[in-house]
C-alpha cells in the first residue's frame, strides 16, 4: 500500500525531474540562440580569385565584425565546385562549417551522374546572396573588336577558331557558352580552367580570346581594361557598366543567364543555428560597406531564404538539366 509520503515524495521527484528537465531545454535553447559562439568556417568550392570569392570575401569581412566571431573562408576548388560541395555535404552539422555555393551547383546533377550528394537533399539552403548578369568579355589585344556586332561577325566566319574559357566543364561559364552558340549559330571551342579565377587570368593573358563570365568577378577587369564587355545577359542595361548593350537590344532577347551565389549548411543543421545564420548573413549583405562592393560587381541580393531558396533550387535544377539535354553537353 502506497503511503501519502511515498505519494508526496514522488510528486516531488516528478517536479525536480521535470524543472531539471525546463533549465536543460532552456539552456540548451539559449546556446543555440548565442550562435556563433566560435569562429564559423565557410567552404567555397572554387580556388581563390573566382565570382564567388568576389562575394564571399566580402561578407566574411561584415559577418565577422559583427557577431565578433570569424567567417574563414576555406577554397576547395576541384570538379566544377563539386568536390567542394561533397565536403560540406558530409561536414559535422553544428552550424560550424557552412558552404557558399553558386549557379553551378544547379547544373552538376546533369553533368555528374555520380555524384556523392544530392544538392536537394545533403545541404540545407540558407540564403539567395547575390545575383549577377553574365557578360560577353573579349581580350582586346588578343580580339581587337569595336563591339558585339564586329565580334559576332567574326565568330560567324571563323568557327572554331576563337576559343572561350570557362571554369570548368558543367559550370554556368560553360554552358552560357553552349546556350549562347546555339542561338547565335556559331561555333566555339570551349577551353575548361579549374574554376573562374585561372579561366580569367586565362583571358588576361591573351591564352584565349573571350569569356562567358559573371559580371562579379569581371568587374574590375573590364574597369581596368584587361578585358572588354561586348554584351550583358538579359533585357537591361547593368549600372555597373551602363555603356555596353544588352542581349535583348543585340537582337537575343531569350539569352537570361544569370550567375547567383547562395549559402547552405549540412543537413542537420539546428533549426536555431539556421534562422541566426540567415539573419546574420542579411545583416552582413545589407550594410553599407557590402552595398558598396554588391554595387560595384553589378549584383543585387537576392535575400530569398528558407524554404524559398529551395524552391528556387529545384526550379534551377530543372532549368540546366533541359539545357544541358539540348546542348548536349558533356564533361570534357
Amino acid at each position: 500500500m502506497t503511503s501519502s509520503f511515498d505519494i508526496k515524495a514522488s510528486r516531488r521527484d516528478v517536479l525536480r525531474a521535470a524543472a531539471a528537465g525546463a533549465a536543460a531545454f532552456s539552456m540548451g535553447s539559449y546556446a543555440q540562440s548565442t550562435w556563433p559562439v566560435k569562429p564559423v568556417n565557410m567552404i567555397v568550392p572554387f580556388p581563390a580569385g573566382g565570382g564567388t570569392d568576389a562575394f564571399a570575401r566580402p561578407m566574411s569581412a561584415q559577418f565577422s565584425r559583427l557577431t565578433g566571431k570569424q567567417l574563414i573562408i576555406d577554397n576547395r576548388g576541384g570538379a566544377g565546385g563539386t568536390l567542394g560541395a561533397s565536403i560540406a555535404a558530409k561536414a559535422a552539422p553544428d552550424g560550424y562549417t557552412l558552404f557558399m555555393g553558386a549557379v553551378h551547383h544547379t547544373i552538376a546533377p546533369s553533368m555528374y551522374p555520380k555524384l556523392d550528394y544530392d544538392i536537394e537533399k545533403d545541404l540545407v539552403p540558407l540564403i539567395l546572396v547575390a545575383s549577377v548578369p553574365q557578360v560577353v568579355v573579349v581580350n582586346p589585344q588578343r580580339l581587337p573588336v569595336a563591339n558585339f556586332r564586329e565580334f559576332l561577325d567574326n565568330a560567324r566566319k571563323n568557327p572554331g577558331k576563337l576559343n572561350y574559357g570557362s571554369a570548368g566543364a558543367g559550370t554556368s561559364h560553360h554552358l552560357a557558352g553552349e546556350l549562347f552558340k546555339q542561338q547565335t549559330k556559331t561555333f566555339i571551342t570551349h577551353i575548361p580552367y579549374r574554376g573562374a579565377g585561372p579561366a580569367l587570368q586565362g583571358l588576361i593573358a591573351g591564352d584565349v580570346e573571350m569569356m562567358f563570365d559573371g559580371l562579379g568577378s569581371s568587374a574590375a577587369h573590364i574597369a581596368g581594361g584587361r578585358i572588354k564587355a561586348l554584351m550583358v545577359s538579359g533585357n537591361k542595361r547593368n549600372p555597373a557598366i551602363p555603356d555596353v548593350p544588352s542581349a535583348a537590344e543585340m537582337g537575343l532577347p531569350d539569352y537570361n543567364v544569370t550567375t547567383w551565389y547562395g549559402v547552405w549548411g549540412p543537413k542537420g543543421m539546428p533549426a536555431d543555428a539556421q534562422a541566426r545564420a540567415i539573419e546574420e548573413i542579411r545583416k552582413a549583405c545589407t550594410t553599407d560597406e557590402a552595398k558598396a562592393v554588391w554595387a560595384r560587381q553589378g549584383a543585387e541580393f537576392a535575400g530569398l531564404s528558407g524554404p524559398q531558396f529551395g524552391s528556387f533550387i529545384s526550379a534551377e535544377v530543372k532549368k540546366w538539366t533541359q539545357v544541358v539535354k539540348a546542348s548536349g553537353a558533356k564533361l570534357d
